[in-house]
């Protein structure tokens, strides 16, 4: 039972006067209580919903950990939409190891005029490599060169036997780490810039063109030249398409890029 204690030098209404003081500081003290617990529970939820996402992507990241990579990963691959593997060389190193110790004989190696640029190779795996694909590695080789950088559209890209490809120099050149002498006839083939990025089931981060990438992975994003910061174009990547934020970099062309929306 609530207690009043009256001050009987003052009148009932100078006394009430000061117990609805008292309220009203009570009320506000209620109500000041009531919206901090309102907040920490918003902020309780907000913190939850964080942590739920957190665990997610963790559980996302530690299972594309854990998968097995495939020898290829190593390099710039896709598979075309005809179903061939094609592997690309990154750099001087990665184009010596592609055409020394992963080209064979019935297999095409696809390269420009443009001093720089990688080889790619298409694997025959016992099967007639179609227009189709020739067509998707010719965009491929363009889109992988310097033309990606400079800004350029096409380049001159042609594919070879691999054969045709060799260390072999007149006396007195030299062939550096990751060039080779191309011998005998060039087949040259219309090409241009296009360039896709997905996750195929296998939770694999596949770049290659457009078609390739719509024939085998679940999401996709395309791709065009621009000067956006790479690690913010890969975190936008992941947010569509999910997988590694490192994998997906390595995916990306140098020179600058662009989700095309």
């Amino acid at each position: 039972m609530t207690r009043l204690i009256l001050n009987l030098t003052k009148s009932i209404d100078e006394n009430a006067a000061v117990y609805f003081e008292k309220a009203k500081k009570i009320k506000r003290k209620i109500e000041g209580a009531e919206k901090a617990l309102k907040e920490n529970l918003k902020n309780l939820q907000e913190l939850e919903a964080k942590k739920e996402k957190i665990i997610l992507e963790k559980s996302k990241q530690d299972e594309l950990k854990e998968r097995k990579h495939e020898w290829y990963e190593k390099f710039r691959w896709f598979i075309s939409s005809e179903g061939f593997l094609v592997i690309g060389g990154r750099d001087a190193t990665s184009n010596e190891i592609v055409i020394k110790k992963h080209t064979e004989p019935d297999d095409l190696v696809f390269h420009t005029d443009m001093a720089g640029s990688p080889f790619f190779v298409v694997k025959n795996e016992g099967k007639q490599i179609g227009e189709k694909t020739k067509e998707e590695v010719a965009d491929a080789t363009c889109t992988f060169s310097k033309a990606w950088k400079l800004g350029l559209q096409t380049s001159s890209v042609f594919y070879v036997n691999p054969e045709q490809v060799s260390k072999k120099t007149k006396a007195g050149e030299y062939m550096g780490k990751g060039a080779f002498m191309i011998y005998g006839k060039t087949n040259y083939i219309n090409n241009k810039i296009n360039l896709a990025v997905g996750i195929t089931k296998a939770r694999q981060i596949m770049s290659g063109p457009i078609d390739s990438v719509k024939a085998n992975c679940e999401k996709y994003v395309i791709l065009e030249q621009g000067n956006e910061k790479t690690s913010a174009v890969a975190k936008h990547i992941q947010h569509k398409i999910g997988g590694t934020i490192d994998e997906i970099i390595r995916a990306l062309p140098s020179g600058g890029c662009r989700v095309k929306k």
